[in-house]
């Protein structure tokens, strides 16, 4: 039942996505019935294809299957970042304007660059953690690179996620403390899916470092970030959305042409994790 629900839910988001954007994006739904046309995709199609090696596996070896298969990917300059972003984060409703992953404020996508009041390339997993900085691979991935008000953007630095703190001034809700950042509600588990996303992406092979979850704060330069209790809890109470379903689809047709499996299969985390 579970899973019927989760799929009536992307169906519908998917749908809102399209009216609200424009934009064609093939519904990820199990078992659409109305999925027509030769562009229109159910996640039973992704599974038959895209994640074929990987479907009825779990731990180790679903790790292993996915990190072969969403290796396979184009591979941005970190100067191309900023135009993608404008594409991948366009504001449903202002197609000028970006929405800002904690802040949730909408933001002229020519408002970008390093001064306050700017919004600028927010690694997710901050880029200190396993030292690759930006770097073309991990430091360019936009699976985890999303637009953020300049200053939050400080305010987040390179703290692990974990639940609790102070409010973030103009942070939609985000708190903060000493070695931690926590953010909105509604953003949790893109979050989190985008953690686990590049946990599975990068492991050790590429010439940068093994990424791993770990149930640490306060991991410093190591490649590692917590708390994996934590993202684990966010990524069930906050399933994916319309916005979060549209950026991994774009992301695949026109950009990296690989996907975030943590969106098309959220219970995956429990299956490695």
């Amino acid at each position: 039942m579970l899973a019927i629900r989760i799929g009536r839910r992307r169906a519908a988001a998917l749908a809102t996505a399209a009216v609200l954007t424009g934009l064609a994006v093939p519904s990820l739904a199990a078992n659409t019935a109305t999925a027509t046309g030769p562009a229109a995709q159910t996640t039973a199609d992704y599974d038959d294809t895209y994640y074929k090696d990987a479907v009825g596996k779990t731990g180790a070896d679903l790790k292993a299957a996915l990190h072969t298969i969403i290796s396979d990917q184009t591979k941005l300059s970190y100067d191309a970042v900023w135009d993608a972003l404008k594409t991948t984060d366009q504001d449903p409703a202002d197609s000028g304007s970006v929405i800002l992953l904690y802040s949730g404020l909408s933001r002229s996508k020519s408002a970008n660059g390093g001064d306050s009041g700017d919004w600028n390339r927010e690694h997710v997993w901050a880029k200190s953690h396993g030292d690759f900085g930006t770097a073309t691979g991990p430091g360019t991935d936009i699976h985890h690179l999303r637009p953020e008000d300049v200053t939050v953007n400080g305010v987040r630095g390179n703290k692990d996620f974990d639940d609790g703190g102070s409010a973030v001034t103009d942070g939609g809700g985000s708190l903060t403390d000493a070695d931690s950042f926590e953010p909105r509600d509604a953003v949790k588990g893109d979050v989190a899916r985008m953690i686990f996303y590049m946990a599975t992406r990068y492991e050790g092979g590429d010439g940068f470092a093994d990424l791993e979850v770990n149930g640490s704060v306060d991991n410093g330069s190591n490649p590692y970030i917590g708390k994996v209790s934590v993202l684990k809890t966010w990524n069930d109470e906050d399933p994916p959305d319309a916005f979060e379903e549209r950026r991994n689809q774009v992301i695949y047709d026109t950009y990296q042409h690989n996907r975030n499996p943590f969106i098309d299969h959220p219970e995956w985390v429990g299956a490695i994790w």
